[in-house]
């Protein structure tokens, strides 16, 4: 038996978790560069950044733990 799709509500917690821990450390390591930029240029510098991370890097990865911790054993 193989594993539904995620859920509305798993698909928003699995965004979540990449999203808040990637936005942290951009701003960590970019706020000090883009950090006199204006709300919306720096805005979209780090959503510029921070999206293929997490679509790329790490959604991939949370929809394979997902997978692994539903799967029937």
């Amino acid at each position: 038996m193989s594993v539904p799709p995620p859920s509305k509500h798993q698909l928003a917690l699995m965004i979540w978790l990449a999203v808040f821990p990637t936005l942290v450390v951009l701003n960590l390591t970019l706020g000090p560069v883009i950090g006199d930029l204006p709300v919306v240029p720096r805005t979209f510098v780090l959503a510029t950044v921070a999206v293929p991370i997490v679509i790329y890097g790490l959604m991939p990865h949370l929809h394979r733990l997902r997978v692994r911790l539903l799967a029937p054993r």
